[in-house]
């Protein structure tokens, strides 16, 4: 196997000029630089990464630690971050959460014993503090994706979670709308507590009075309960005529609940909801969204963390990016008359 020695004999040179070449470090003469690069050339010499790594503490790799791989938003979030990450030569190590604390801190803890450059996150929540605490003790650098949490100071990327559910609510209630119901997540998620703030800023800006029942909490992702979501709509005294979903997953589990019980979106009740369906809205673009800039997030995200892991010794002050939504208005939403509410 070819070693440095024997590059730095064929080249003249020294072991030492060698492996600043290798590393692109320490000051050295375009033409000893290309001369050293020319021998490696014909002797075929490949850098042992592997070794380099143990020297800079640096392993070229990123964790992408999400919550739901199913749900689209994230899907196309990962794809984002995955072009990044090639493109600056990062290799993207992957983990899904499940929105599960106890998964969470198993991957925390995966990542703390596996040596990695940086890890993007989706915390499953507020109660995932302990787990951003002990990456933040150890030295590794993060970026907080889609979710703050309260207690943390560091990079981020956002949606304007907020604004976009005001503006999906102000639309219902320029279809003449009056019912308004929200399927959300969490409180303790702060993407669902932005989304139900709009919620409730645009019904009070549309003069309607905020009503407690109209509110069902479930879970963002896989752990949400449908059966939840069955028994709260039965139990409503008076249907609404429309449901804003907090996101996609819930959307969908809303619209097939209706199905099953023989109503029809939009002709009996209308929906809506924030995240777009990826690319079965394509295939037919029928549900009204805010959507988010799914790609971005992750493409942004490693250029943050990138930045970060280059200036960990660096005081420089945390970046905050908020990504606007984008009303998407289809066939999901029907317009009522005046005397329909």
């Amino acid at each position: 196997m070819v070693t440095i020695y024997d590059i730095a004999a064929k080249a003249n040179v020294s072991a030492m000029t060698v492996s600043r070449v290798i590393n692109n470090t320490g000051k050295i003469s375009d033409r000893t630089r290309a001369k050293v690069r020319k021998v490696m050339e014909e002797l075929n010499y490949v850098p042992n990464h592997n070794a380099r790594s143990l020297v800079l503490q640096q392993t070229r790799s990123i964790f992408l630690l999400i919550t739901d791989i199913a749900n689209p938003f994230y899907t196309t979030l990962a794809r984002g971050a995955e072009d990044a990450a090639r493109k600056n030569g990062y290799r993207l190590l992957f983990g899904n959460s499940d929105e599960n604390l106890a998964k969470e801190a198993d991957y925390v803890q995966t990542i703390l014993t596996t040596r990695v450059d940086g890890v993007l996150v989706a915390p499953a929540g507020d109660p995932s503090l302990p787990h951003l605490e002990a990456l933040k003790k150890h030295n590794v650098p993060f970026v907080l994706l889609d979710r703050e949490v309260p207690g943390i100071e560091c990079d981020i990327v956002l949606g304007d979670s907020k604004d976009g559910a005001r503006r999906l609510v102000e639309h219902l209630i320029g279809e003449g709308h009056q019912r308004i119901a929200l399927v959300n997540g969490s409180s303790s998620i702060s993407s669902a507590r932005l989304r139900l703030q709009g919620y409730q800023e645009a019904l009070k800006l549309g003069g309607i009075e905020y009503r407690d029942d109209y509110l069902f909490e479930a879970g963002f992702g896989p752990s949400h309960d449908p059966r939840g979501i069955e028994c709260w709509f039965e139990g409503l005294a008076e249907q609404p005529t429309a449901i804003m979903a907090g996101n996609n997953v819930l959307a969908m589990a809303i619209i097939r609940l209706l199905r099953e019980r023989g109503l029809k979106v939009p002709d009996d009740l209308s929906v809506v909801c924030f995240d777009d369906l990826g690319p079965f809205a394509e295939i037919d673009p029928f549900l009204t969204v805010a959507a988010q800039q799914a790609y971005q997030f992750g493409y942004l995200g490693i250029q943050l963390l990138i930045d970060r892991i280059i200036t960990r010794e660096m005081a420089s002050p945390w970046n905050k990016i908020v990504l606007p939504a984008d009303l998407l208005i289809r066939r999901s939403v029907k317009r009522l008359t005046p005397a329909a509410d």
